[in-house]
């Protein structure tokens, strides 16, 4: 059955064609599975509430715009009542009784991990859809000092201040709209924390298709809270959301996960008592508990679309994301305000990506890329492109120190997992490639120039003098059942057929030296510049490792560290250039000679890389690797495979070009080129 919306009908519509809803969230009320709700350009200022979703893939609730991007589901309400102080200041009253239970300008950014170095409200005020910078006093709005922080410095200067009039039950706003005219101009507020989200738990297969989303009031979202969104299935099944345009979220675009758990929800931040991992962990037996399985939970689909200027991510997700599909979208500038911090920020980041696949993404100008954080097992990270994706401007706020490095960022941080996570024929272009603060990950014919840091470290949870070992959950391969728990003893990588390249000195890597000079380590991050696999020197041969077990016997045996010492490590088929260094016993390494040149350019939209790495490749002819050749993860015994346990033959190229019999390394089967189109 079709329904139909359109927000310029009558009131009395009835969904027909003739006579179509006048909300989306009439239609969804209307609908039942197998339906389509079709939905005719417009703004729609509503919070669309799903409560029927579909039985099943074939049977899907589908809500599609009839024109792509032009059906627009907005959390903000236009103000035009503003009225001038003088100076660029204008000011509005807004009645409180707008908000309803919730106010965006009472509540302000909270939750477990978030650093509240700032206050920060939930709400926000755009000009022209984009969101103006919230700073703590009136004083900053007469006159505003640009924020050396913001990747958008010359916009900074548009602040706005809020405060309650408890007298009058009104929240005043004050705003710097500098040369513009906010009555003659889209000056809109966010007024609703979500734009298309369920509020019941378990409302599965829905398809949201062609839409807008954007403005939302969007709380801080950690692993250990009900993770909010502008979109989200809330703790389903079965959602596909495609070619859509989020964007201007306070907190999130996209939430995959968790639901409210009663009495574990931001626990940390209320009852400190009990660390914070340790309420993660019990958050997620917590969820076994209460229906965490493949059966009921994950297995969405997100892609073409474009996600851009959230504050914490593009798509958040834990336990609630298993066995989904990222693929075909472009995330990017998430972040860049720089005016929300804390240990839950990327373009994605992603709590237990089990059997998650991200392929064919273009991530970019975000601070960090993908987080995979806890128990990333089965994910697979194929054929996406990343750059830019550190702060530009570290070396521009105050002296780079080691403390400054936490949010500095990296194309993908893998944290506290066990694997198996795989990560091929990728570009990772920013000037920090992969956080490795982990094991059981391997890499496969990826371009790589940018460096490896916290190897060997980062697992502790950051006691002054006693140990504070983080131990995770693995699981059943391709479940959600835990199979046990295990601190990291690190190692445990491959690393076969990739290209690494050494980028020339330039100011994002002159902070991150100037960091690890500042002083000691903090056990968080290295500030390492130096591309290549050398950071796991050190650490065993396989059969070095194995030759400690040599007439173990077990109890009774003489003391040994054999259980608790490096994993071992796997590297072959690797070219090095520009002084990129290899692992020190790796065998044969390839140490190309010349100067490699990468430049990567746009131009109408297209992504152009410019490289001469292929006339200074020595000729090199590799053998196809596969699931055989990486063999399994140490701690989940599980391979290297896909989720419905199949093996990976890498036969194909970045493109999903065939490769041959043979290949060369890096993520290109055809090395020919000079010039690349990767999108």
């Amino acid at each position: 059955m079709n329904l139909y919306v359109s927000c310029t009908a009558g009131r009395a519509g009835d969904g027909t064609r003739e006579h179509p809803f006048k909300t989306i969230s009439q239609a969804a009320d209307a609908a039942r599975p197998g339906d389509t709700v079709w939905v005719a350009p417009g703004v729609y200022r509503e919070w669309v509430d799903p409560k029927i979703g579909g039985t099943d893939a074939q049977h899907p609730v589908t809500y599609r715009s009839t024109e792509p991007l032009a059906a627009v589901i907005t959390g903000a309400e236009e103000v035009k009542c503003w009225q001038p102080l003088g100076g660029g200041v204008w000011t509005a009253r807004i009645a409180n009784g707008v908000f309803g239970e919730y106010n965006p300008y009472t509540t302000l950014v909270s939750g477990d991990w978030f650093i509240a170095s700032m206050v920060a409200h939930t709400g926000d005020v755009y000009l022209n859809r984009k969101s103006l910078y919230e700073v703590t006093d009136l004083e900053k709005v007469y006159h505003p000092e640009i924020s050396k922080a913001s990747w958008d410095p010359e916009f900074s200067v548009y602040t706005w201040y809020t405060e309650q009039d408890e007298t009058r039950n009104e929240t005043v706003l004050y705003a710097n709209f500098h040369d513009f005219d906010p009555n003659r101009e889209n000056v809109e507020i966010s007024v609703r924390p979500a734009c298309f989200y369920p509020k019941q738990e378990g409302i599965g297969f829905i398809t949201l298709s062609g839409f807008t989303v954007c403005q939302a009031a969007t709380q801080w979202a950690p692993p250990t809270a009900y993770q909010e969104g502008m979109i989200g299935p809330h703790w389903s099944k079965g959602w596909v959301i495609e070619d859509c345009e989020i964007f201007e979220s306070k907190c999130s675009g996209i939430s995959l996960g968790k639901y409210r758990q009663q009495g574990n929800d931001n626990k940390w931040l209320h009852w400190k008592y009990k660390d914070g991992t340790q309420t993660e962990r019990e958050c997620i037996l917590q969820a076994q508990r209460e229906g965490w399985t493949k059966e009921r939970i994950g297995s969405h689909i997100v892609r073409r679309c474009n996600i851009h200027d959230c504050g914490q991510t593009g798509i958040v997700g834990h336990l609630g994301g298993v066995f989904s599909l990222i693929e075909d979208n472009h995330i990017h500038h998430i972040n860049n305000k720089q005016n929300l911090a804390g240990a839950e920020i990327g373009g994605i980041k992603m709590h237990a990506a089990i059997d998650v696949i991200f392929r064919r993404n273009h991530i970019h100008h975000c601070t960090r890329g993908i987080w995979l954080d806890w128990q990333a097992q089965g994910t697979r990270v194929t054929q996406n492109l990343f750059h830019h994706n550190t702060l530009p401007n570290l070396s521009e706020t105050e002296s780079p120190s080691m403390e400054a490095m936490a949010g500095m960022g990296e194309d993908v941080f893998i944290e506290v997992s066990h694997g198996p996570t795989l990560l091929d024929n990728n570009l990772f272009l920013s000037a920090r490639a992969l956080k490795l603060a982990t094991q059981g990950v391997a890499l496969v014919h990826n371009l790589i120039a940018g460096a490896f840091t916290t190897v060997g470290q980062g697992t502790d949870n950051g006691a002054k003098t006693l140990n504070s070992p983080r131990y995770t959950p693995y699981h059943v391969p391709h479940r959600t059942e835990v199979a046990g728990f295990m601190t990291f003893l690190h190692g445990d990588m491959r690393f076969y057929n990739n290209i690494f390249v050494q980028q020339p000195m330039h100011p994002v890597l002159k902070a991150a030296m100037d960091a690890a000079a500042s002083g000691p380590p903090n056990g968080w991050d290295d500030a390492n510049i130096a591309v290549g696999t050398f950071p796991y020197n050190g650490y065993p041969t396989q059969a070095e490792w194995e030759r400690e077990f040599e007439g173990y016997c077990g109890m009774g045996s003489a003391p040994s560290d054999r259980y608790y010492m490096h994993l071992p490590m796997w590297a072959a088929g690797n070219v090095y250039m520009n002084g990129a260094r290899p692992w020190e016993k790796e065998e044969n390494p390839v140490l190309a000679e010349g100067e490699v040149t990468l430049d990567l350019r746009e131009e109408n939209g297209q992504i152009t890389l410019d490289t001469n790495l292929y006339d200074l490749l020595p000729e090199v002819h590799l053998p196809l690797i596969a699931t055989e050749t990486l063999g399994m993860a140490f701690e989940p015994e599980e391979r290297f495979e896909s989720p419905d346990g199949a093996p990976i033959l890498f036969d194909r190229d970045y493109f999903g070009e065939p490769r041959g019999v043979s290949a060369l390394p890096g993520p290109f089967a055809d090395g020919h080129d000079a010039a690349r189109d990767l999108l």
